[in-house]
């Protein structure tokens, strides 16, 4: 095949992904849509005497508004990249951005700020829409225009102090390093990864929320003991101000090493008791005693690895470029065009690899469950997620074939059942016990 021939046929197969994945993503919204709808007006039987119909009639209609908002930001999504592609856009910026700044190593970096700006500034409206239109709705959003404004500008100041050198160092690489640049990229960006595990928590998270010691009380008790039972070092538990932005709740644990830390929203505890809380914290714990945060570090170093080997191959074929709209220059280099376009491509083809990632994250939680089951109140965690999935409004009725493309953790029922904790879901108590 003469190279023409390569680039028609990677440009058939890319928009045949395109438009598959994005034709397969509008299908199983919509399958989910009318599943939800359909047990819209019943609450399943073992949720009846803790989740009201009231309750349950939101979640539906909360996961129906998501999807069908979801839906137009897909075919946004799918239009944007084929104007980029396809229809000759990324070919347009490229050509402005070489005659103003270059092809030197400033103007490679100039195409990556100048294609990261359009696609935050496109991305913009979409993001009002959700905070203010969609979660506002729904009684979820707290914002305000002016802490949505503030959020912005820390944002792209966070990312130009961090991306911006980060890039330089990426795009530097690629330029001295030979035709093995990409190992040597990819082990930077492994290096940063694991610099900002440490960093995050502790220099940048700071930026955007307050995070305070969790106060003396029965959850701290309970929660250190926990830890100890588990033989689970910390830096430190915390409570974080999430209620500035979203009524919905969560619990994560972050940092590695000496930064490892447990924070809390100060949402979870108004909605949880101190038994619950305990619940959800050994469910974290189960996460690292059953060796998931290592197992996906592993993966997602690994997958990288073979995506960088990928990309040191394909910035070396013409028709890769060709195939996308977009003419490479034949005197200078390439490489910020050959990024852009891998960090188009990726998602396109990603898609088809959902299920398999989705199925290994909820075989991860329910292992996680069975771990919180052993060292804690498998019943409390049971209350727990029930509480959760109420108050943040998250549908009991998924479709099946949905959750197993799209689930990252299972549906309630399936992790009440695991659990042993569905026969005896009794309804919550009342937010005062949590600050207890």
């Amino acid at each position: 095949m003469t190279p023409q021939h390569f680039a028609l046929a990677w440009s058939v197969l890319f928009a045949a992904a395109l438009i598959g994945g994005t034709a397969l993503k509008l299908w199983l919204a919509q399958r989910q849509q009318r599943h939800v709808l359909a047990h819209r007006d019943a609450v399943p039987a073992p949720f009846r005497g803790s989740i009201t119909l009231e309750a349950h009639q939101k979640a539906a209609d909360y996961t129906v508004a998501r999807l069908r908002f979801g839906l137009w930001t897909t075919l946004f999504s799918a239009v944007i990249v084929l104007v980029w592609t396809l229809e000759g856009g990324l070919q347009l910026l490229n050509g402005w951005v070489s005659s103003t700044f270059g092809t030197a190593l400033g103007g490679q970096l100039a195409l990556l700020v100048a294609f990261a700006l359009i696609g935050a500034l496109l991305d913009l409206p979409w993001e009002v829409a959700r905070t203010f239109g969609l979660e506002a709705r729904f009684g979820f959003n707290r914002q305000t225009p002016r802490s949505f404004v503030l959020d912005l500008l820390k944002n792209a100041m966070v990312s130009a102090v961090i991306l911006l050198p980060l890039a330089l160092l990426v795009l530097w690489i690629m330029q001295v390093a030979g035709s093995w640049w990409w190992l040597w990229a990819w082990a930077g960006l492994t290096a940063f990864s694991l610099l900002m595990m440490v960093v995050y928590p502790l220099v940048i998270a700071p930026l955007f929320n307050k995070f305070q010691p969790l106060p003396d009380g029965e959850v701290k008790t309970r929660a250190q003991a926990l830890m100890q039972r588990c033989d689970f070092a910390l830096s430190g538990l915390f409570v974080m101000d999430g209620s500035r932005r979203s009524a919905h709740a969560n619990a994560y644990f972050t940092g590695m090493g000496a930064a490892r830390r447990v924070v809390l929203f100060d949402t979870l505890l108004a909605q949880l008791s101190p038994a619950q809380i305990e619940g959800v914290l050994a469910h974290e714990v189960g996460h690292y005693k059953r060796h998931h945060i290592l197992k996906r570090m592993v993966v997602m170093f690994g997958v990288s690895l073979a995506g960088f080997a990928l990309l040191g191959w394909l910035s070396n074929q013409v028709w890769f470029y060709v195939g996308l709209g977009v003419m490479p220059n034949l005197f200078a280099p390439n490489h910020a065009l050959a990024l852009i376009l891998f960090s188009l491509v990726l998602p396109v083809f990603g898609v088809f690899f959902s299920p398999l990632a989705a199925a290994t994250s909820r075989k991860h939680e329910f292992e996680a469950d069975a771990y919180a089951a052993q060292h804690s109140d498998a019943h409390a965690l049971g209350e727990a997620l029930v509480t959760l999935y109420r108050d943040n409004a998250s549908t009991l009725t998924p479709d099946p074939l949905y959750v197993r493309f799209y689930y990252s953790h299972p549906p309630a029922l399936q992790r009440l059942q695991r659990l042993g904790a569905l026969p005896d879901v009794a309804p919550v108590p009342s937010p005062t016990a949590a600050t207890a």
